[in-house]
C-alpha cells in the first residue's frame, strides 16, 4: 500500500525544481516568503491602479472600485449617490 515503489534515477541530473521526489525541509518558510513577496507586489500594483483609474462615463449603478478610486473619493463624482433599492 502507499503507491508505486520508487525506481532508481540518475544522481548527476540537476533540475531547477529540485529533481525527482523532492521534499525540501524548508517548504514552509519558502512558501511564506513567496506569499509575502506576492502580497507586496500585488499591493503596489493595486495602489498604482487605483490612483490611475478614471471613468469617463458616470456610472449608473454602484461598482466596487468606487470604494478606492480617487475619482469617487475626492473627484468629480464624490457626491454620487445610488438608490439602495436597486438590484
Amino acid at each position: 500500500m502507499g503507491g508505486a515503489k520508487r525506481y532508481p534515477y540518475p544522481k548527476e541530473v540537476w533540475t531547477p525544481s529540485g529533481g525527482w521526489w523532492t521534499r525540501p525541509s524548508n517548504w514552509k518558510s519558502n512558501t511564506a516568503i513567496t506569499l509575502a513577496g506576492m502580497s507586496v507586489i500585488i499591493g503596489v500594483v493595486w495602489k498604482i491602479s487605483a490612483e490611475n483609474e478614471w471613468r469617463h462615463n458616470k456610472p449608473n449603478r454602484w461598482i466596487p472600485s468606487m470604494m478606492w478610486s480617487k475619482q469617487f473619493r475626492d473627484g468629480e463624482y464624490k457626491d454620487l449617490k445610488f438608490d439602495s433599492s436597486e438590484k
